[in-house]
Protein backbone atom coordinates (compact mmCIF):
# COMPACT_ATOMS: atom_id res chain seq x y z
CA UNK A 1 0.00 0.00 0.00
CA UNK A 2 2.52 2.53 -1.16
CA UNK A 3 0.74 4.48 -3.83
CA UNK A 4 -2.31 7.08 -2.01
CA UNK A 5 -4.71 8.62 -4.60
CA UNK A 6 -6.26 11.96 -3.33
CA UNK A 7 -9.14 13.81 -4.56
CA UNK A 8 -8.40 17.40 -4.58
CA UNK A 9 -11.33 19.42 -5.35
CA UNK A 10 -12.26 23.06 -3.61
CA UNK A 11 -15.14 22.05 -1.25
CA UNK A 12 -15.66 21.77 2.33
CA UNK A 13 -14.06 18.41 2.93
CA UNK A 14 -10.66 18.80 0.68
CA UNK A 15 -8.85 19.97 4.19
CA UNK A 16 -9.89 16.49 5.66
CA UNK A 17 -8.84 14.65 2.93
CA UNK A 18 -5.70 16.46 2.22
CA UNK A 19 -4.39 15.67 6.44
CA UNK A 20 -5.41 12.17 6.37
CA UNK A 21 -3.66 11.26 2.81
CA UNK A 22 -0.59 13.40 3.95
CA UNK A 23 -0.50 11.06 7.64
CA UNK A 24 -1.48 7.74 5.60
CA UNK A 25 1.04 8.75 2.75
CA UNK A 26 3.99 9.62 5.74
CA UNK A 27 3.06 6.68 7.96
CA UNK A 28 3.24 4.11 4.45
CA UNK A 29 6.59 5.53 3.77
CA UNK A 30 4.53 5.91 0.25
CA UNK A 31 3.72 8.69 -2.84
CA UNK A 32 1.06 10.81 -3.16
CA UNK A 33 -0.86 11.50 -6.18
CA UNK A 34 -3.40 14.50 -6.37
CA UNK A 35 -6.00 14.18 -8.84
CA UNK A 36 -8.05 17.99 -9.29
CA UNK A 37 -11.25 17.60 -10.59
CA UNK A 38 -12.53 20.42 -12.17
CA UNK A 39 -16.34 19.32 -12.68
CA UNK A 40 -18.34 19.40 -15.92
CA UNK A 41 -21.66 21.44 -15.70
CA UNK A 42 -23.93 18.45 -16.79
CA UNK A 43 -22.96 17.00 -12.75
CA UNK A 44 -24.31 19.58 -11.04
CA UNK A 45 -27.09 20.59 -13.31
CA UNK A 46 -29.25 19.59 -10.21
CA UNK A 47 -27.61 22.67 -7.85
CA UNK A 48 -27.47 25.18 -10.35
CA UNK A 49 -29.78 27.24 -12.81
CA UNK A 50 -29.81 25.95 -16.28
CA UNK A 51 -27.98 28.05 -18.94
CA UNK A 52 -24.14 29.56 -18.43
CA UNK A 53 -22.62 26.01 -19.04
CA UNK A 54 -19.27 27.37 -20.78
CA UNK A 55 -19.08 29.95 -17.90
CA UNK A 56 -19.72 27.50 -15.40
CA UNK A 57 -16.70 25.64 -16.75
CA UNK A 58 -14.62 28.10 -16.60
CA UNK A 59 -15.37 29.68 -13.53
CA UNK A 60 -14.71 26.15 -11.66
CA UNK A 61 -11.55 26.13 -13.75
CA UNK A 62 -10.27 29.05 -12.32
CA UNK A 63 -11.00 28.17 -8.78
CA UNK A 64 -9.12 24.64 -9.32
CA UNK A 65 -6.37 26.53 -10.79
CA UNK A 66 -6.22 28.68 -7.61
CA UNK A 67 -7.28 25.78 -4.97
CA UNK A 68 -3.96 24.01 -7.36
CA UNK A 69 -1.66 27.02 -6.34
CA UNK A 70 -2.95 27.19 -2.44
CA UNK A 71 -2.02 23.65 -2.06
CA UNK A 72 0.73 23.22 -3.73
CA UNK A 73 2.57 25.66 -1.78
CA UNK A 74 1.36 24.05 1.55
CA UNK A 75 2.40 20.30 -0.11
CA UNK A 76 6.04 21.64 -1.00
CA UNK A 77 6.26 21.94 3.30
CA UNK A 78 5.14 18.31 3.66
CA UNK A 79 7.82 15.39 3.44
CA UNK A 80 5.54 13.57 1.28
CA UNK A 81 6.45 13.18 -2.74
CA UNK A 82 3.89 14.09 -4.64
CA UNK A 83 2.49 14.29 -7.87
CA UNK A 84 -0.70 16.51 -9.70
CA UNK A 85 -2.76 16.12 -12.45
CA UNK A 86 -5.91 18.10 -13.33
CA UNK A 87 -8.87 16.82 -15.30
CA UNK A 88 -12.27 17.30 -15.54
CA UNK A 89 -15.29 15.49 -15.62
CA UNK A 90 -17.30 12.87 -13.00
CA UNK A 91 -15.19 12.81 -9.82
CA UNK A 92 -16.23 9.16 -9.12
CA UNK A 93 -15.18 8.54 -12.73
CA UNK A 94 -11.96 10.09 -13.18
CA UNK A 95 -10.70 8.56 -9.49
CA UNK A 96 -11.62 5.21 -11.19
CA UNK A 97 -9.25 5.71 -14.20
CA UNK A 98 -6.75 6.98 -11.86
CA UNK A 99 -6.77 4.66 -9.30
CA UNK A 100 -5.74 1.75 -11.49
CA UNK A 101 -2.22 1.79 -10.31
CA UNK A 102 -3.33 2.91 -7.15
CA UNK A 103 -3.31 1.32 -3.45
CA UNK A 104 -5.95 3.36 -2.09
CA UNK A 105 -8.50 6.38 -2.68
CA UNK A 106 -8.56 8.84 -0.65
CA UNK A 107 -12.37 10.80 -0.32
CA UNK A 108 -15.22 11.74 2.35
CA UNK A 109 -17.13 9.64 3.54
CA UNK A 110 -20.06 12.16 3.15
CA UNK A 111 -21.01 16.39 3.72
CA UNK A 112 -22.99 17.83 5.93
CA UNK A 113 -25.85 19.63 4.29
CA UNK A 114 -26.83 19.68 0.56
CA UNK A 115 -23.48 20.14 -0.61
CA UNK A 116 -21.85 18.86 -3.92
CA UNK A 117 -20.14 16.69 -5.20
CA UNK A 118 -22.23 13.97 -2.93
CA UNK A 119 -19.02 12.27 -1.39
CA UNK A 120 -21.08 9.50 0.06
CA UNK A 121 -22.27 8.36 -4.03
CA UNK A 122 -18.51 8.95 -5.06
CA UNK A 123 -17.71 6.81 -2.28
CA UNK A 124 -20.32 4.02 -3.22
CA UNK A 125 -19.57 4.20 -6.92
CA UNK A 126 -15.74 3.81 -6.01
CA UNK A 127 -16.81 0.83 -4.01
CA UNK A 128 -18.84 -0.61 -6.72
CA UNK A 129 -17.43 0.05 -9.87
CA UNK A 130 -13.38 0.18 -8.70
CA UNK A 131 -10.62 -2.43 -7.52
CA UNK A 132 -9.30 -0.12 -5.16
CA UNK A 133 -10.03 -0.06 -2.06
CA UNK A 134 -11.56 3.63 -0.04
CA UNK A 135 -10.33 5.49 2.68
CA UNK A 136 -13.58 7.77 3.37
CA UNK A 137 -12.84 10.36 5.80
CA UNK A 138 -14.93 12.56 8.03
CA UNK A 139 -15.40 15.95 7.02
CA UNK A 140 -13.80 16.77 10.37
CA UNK A 141 -11.08 14.79 10.62
CA UNK A 142 -7.78 16.31 10.73
CA UNK A 143 -5.40 13.71 10.10
CA UNK A 144 -4.78 9.87 10.24
CA UNK A 145 -3.72 7.72 13.01
CA UNK A 146 -2.12 4.94 11.47
CA UNK A 147 -0.97 3.69 14.48
CA UNK A 148 -3.66 4.20 16.86
CA UNK A 149 -6.07 0.95 17.54
CA UNK A 150 -7.87 -0.27 14.57
CA UNK A 151 -11.14 -2.16 14.59
CA UNK A 152 -12.13 -4.79 12.02
CA UNK A 153 -15.48 -4.99 11.18
CA UNK A 154 -15.93 -8.83 10.68
CA UNK A 155 -18.93 -10.93 9.62
CA UNK A 156 -16.80 -13.36 7.31
CA UNK A 157 -18.50 -12.41 3.75
CA UNK A 158 -16.11 -11.98 0.66
CA UNK A 159 -16.09 -8.39 1.33
CA UNK A 160 -14.51 -8.49 4.57
CA UNK A 161 -12.18 -10.80 3.46
CA UNK A 162 -11.03 -8.19 0.90
CA UNK A 163 -11.07 -5.57 3.31
CA UNK A 164 -8.61 -7.67 5.49
CA UNK A 165 -6.45 -8.21 3.23
CA UNK A 166 -5.56 -5.05 1.62
CA UNK A 167 -5.49 -3.47 5.08
CA UNK A 168 -2.56 -5.85 6.23
CA UNK A 169 0.16 -3.39 5.51
CA UNK A 170 -1.70 -0.98 7.33
CA UNK A 171 -2.58 -2.77 10.60
CA UNK A 172 0.79 -3.82 10.64
CA UNK A 173 1.83 -0.30 11.63
CA UNK A 174 -1.26 -0.13 14.28
CA UNK A 175 -0.92 -0.42 18.34
CA UNK A 176 -3.77 -2.64 18.77
CA UNK A 177 -6.19 -4.72 16.36
CA UNK A 178 -9.62 -5.56 17.40
CA UNK A 179 -11.61 -8.11 15.39
CA UNK A 180 -15.51 -6.80 16.09
CA UNK A 181 -18.05 -9.70 15.17
CA UNK A 182 -21.52 -8.87 15.68
CA UNK A 183 -23.60 -11.99 15.86
CA UNK A 184 -26.72 -11.38 14.98
CA UNK A 185 -26.89 -14.78 12.56
CA UNK A 186 -24.87 -13.42 9.71
CA UNK A 187 -21.49 -14.62 10.50
CA UNK A 188 -20.23 -17.10 7.62
CA UNK A 189 -16.69 -17.31 8.95
CA UNK A 190 -15.54 -16.81 12.71
CA UNK A 191 -13.89 -14.02 13.44
CA UNK A 192 -11.20 -16.58 14.98
CA UNK A 193 -10.21 -17.35 11.60
CA UNK A 194 -9.37 -13.72 10.35
CA UNK A 195 -7.57 -13.82 13.38
CA UNK A 196 -5.18 -16.60 12.24
CA UNK A 197 -4.69 -14.76 8.98
CA UNK A 198 -3.37 -11.87 10.73
CA UNK A 199 -1.17 -13.62 13.11
CA UNK A 200 0.81 -15.23 10.08
CA UNK A 201 1.90 -11.54 8.98
CA UNK A 202 2.74 -10.60 12.34
CA UNK A 203 -0.69 -8.66 13.54
CA UNK A 204 -1.90 -10.26 17.04
CA UNK A 205 -5.48 -8.71 17.29
CA UNK A 206 -7.97 -8.91 19.74
CA UNK A 207 -11.15 -10.92 18.83
CA UNK A 208 -14.57 -9.04 19.82
CA UNK A 209 -17.60 -10.88 19.77
CA UNK A 210 -20.83 -8.31 20.34
CA UNK A 211 -24.36 -9.98 20.45
CA UNK A 212 -26.42 -7.81 18.36
CA UNK A 213 -29.56 -7.54 20.88
CA UNK A 214 -32.20 -6.94 18.25
CA UNK A 215 -29.99 -3.66 16.92
CA UNK A 216 -28.98 -3.41 13.40
CA UNK A 217 -25.03 -3.83 12.93
CA UNK A 218 -24.57 -0.59 11.69
CA UNK A 219 -25.67 0.66 15.07
CA UNK A 220 -23.37 -2.18 17.36
CA UNK A 221 -20.61 -1.19 14.97
CA UNK A 222 -20.58 2.72 15.47
CA UNK A 223 -21.00 2.13 19.37
CA UNK A 224 -17.82 -0.11 19.32
CA UNK A 225 -15.83 2.39 17.18
CA UNK A 226 -16.74 5.09 20.46
CA UNK A 227 -16.51 2.47 22.96
CA UNK A 228 -13.22 0.84 21.47
CA UNK A 229 -11.84 4.60 20.85
CA UNK A 230 -10.73 3.63 17.65
CA UNK A 231 -8.77 5.50 15.45
CA UNK A 232 -10.63 4.01 12.16
CA UNK A 233 -12.69 1.17 11.06
CA UNK A 234 -11.48 -1.64 8.09
CA UNK A 235 -14.82 -2.94 6.88
CA UNK A 236 -16.24 -4.83 3.69
CA UNK A 237 -18.24 -2.58 1.60
CA UNK A 238 -21.53 -3.47 -0.07
CA UNK A 239 -22.54 -6.79 0.85
CA UNK A 240 -25.93 -6.74 -0.82
CA UNK A 241 -26.86 -4.91 -4.42
CA UNK A 242 -26.63 -1.05 -3.66
CA UNK A 243 -30.29 -0.63 -4.50
CA UNK A 244 -31.27 -3.07 -1.23
CA UNK A 245 -28.81 -1.31 0.92
CA UNK A 246 -30.34 1.95 -0.17
CA UNK A 247 -34.17 0.65 0.55
CA UNK A 248 -33.49 -0.91 4.10
CA UNK A 249 -30.20 1.17 4.86
CA UNK A 250 -27.37 -1.68 4.57
CA UNK A 251 -24.22 -1.36 7.15
CA UNK A 252 -21.97 0.65 4.36
CA UNK A 253 -24.32 3.12 4.01
CA UNK A 254 -24.83 3.93 7.86
CA UNK A 255 -21.16 4.38 8.17
CA UNK A 256 -20.40 6.43 5.20
CA UNK A 257 -23.11 8.87 7.04
CA UNK A 258 -22.20 8.53 10.60
CA UNK A 259 -18.69 7.18 11.22
CA UNK A 260 -16.93 9.48 13.22
CA UNK A 261 -13.95 8.01 12.60
CA UNK A 262 -12.62 6.92 8.54
CA UNK A 263 -13.59 4.17 6.90
CA UNK A 264 -10.96 1.70 5.00
CA UNK A 265 -13.31 0.10 2.97
CA UNK A 266 -13.07 -3.02 0.00
CA UNK A 267 -15.26 -4.74 -1.90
Amino acid sequence: MKNVLLLIHDDRGQEARLQAALDLTRALGGHLKCLDVSILPVMIEDYVPTGGAAMIVESERERESENRIRTEARLANEDVPYDWTDVTGDPAFALRQAGALADVIVVNRHLAGLHFPDMREIAGELLVTADTPVLAVPEEARGFDACGHALVAWDGSKEAEEALQVAVPLLALAENVTLVEVDDGSVRVPAAEAARYLARHGIEPVVRRVEAGGRRAGDVLLGEVVNQRAAYLVMGGYGHSRMVEAVFGGVTRKMLTESPVPLLLAH
